[in-house]
């Protein structure tokens, strides 16, 4: 039986959250949330705290990051009863797209969406796993501007304090709303 988030609360979805040392590299601690969406308590959990959230926020669109954004973003959107955008890793979409390219904490990359996913106006709520160097955030912040729309918020369930991309985001202007703060991103 599910038990709602005032018993549960944050600290036990972020207990759930599995911890990798070096992976995907030397000296990265990988925070894996695959367990919590394993969990049907621990997933509906995360998605009904970002859904009592936002439920009256007019949303019109969530968009989500690739790749944990999509499970994250498409769940959410669902319950908003609102549309949902991918934005991917460049070449994996099929139709005309937008590109913007970050830095990550380990690499550099691209992302991309369709032209025709968000129209001038359109107030999109941003949704990713973490959000470390806020690189894919602000790619994706970007991506969305590009094409008119307004980021109403960027979310995600863990904030790395240790790496500057939370304050990269809000100093940009835009709004962040994380469930947790960590500042275990990087092994001693």
């Amino acid at each position: 039986m599910l038990t709602h988030p005032e018993v549960m609360g944050v600290d036990a979805l972020a207990a759930k959250i599995r911890k990798i040392p070096n992976w995907p590299q030397e000296g990265i601690l990988f925070h894996d949330i695959t367990p919590v969406l394993q969990s049907p308590q621990y997933f509906r959990l995360l998605v009904d705290l970002m859904v009592y959230r936002y439920m009256d926020q007019r949303i019109d669109v969530v968009a989500g990051l690739d790749a944990r954004g999509f499970i994250i973003g498409a769940a959410l959107a669902y319950q908003l009863n609102v549309g949902f955008v991918p934005i991917r890793k460049k070449g994996k979409l099929p139709f005309t797209t937008v590109a913007e390219s970050y830095a990550l904490e380990y690499g550099h990359a691209t992302i991309e969406m369709h032209t025709d996913a968000v129209k001038p106006g359109t107030r999109v709520l941003l949704v990713d796993d973490l959000v470390a160097t806020g690189g894919t955030m602000l790619a994706g912040v970007n991506l969305i501007h590009k094409l008119g729309a307004k980021v109403v918020e960027a979310a995600a369930i863990i904030e790395f304090t240790d790496l500057s991309g939370g304050e990269k985001i809000r100093t940009e202007g835009v709004p962040l709303f994380t469930l947790y703060k960590n500042t275990g991103c990087l092994e001693d």
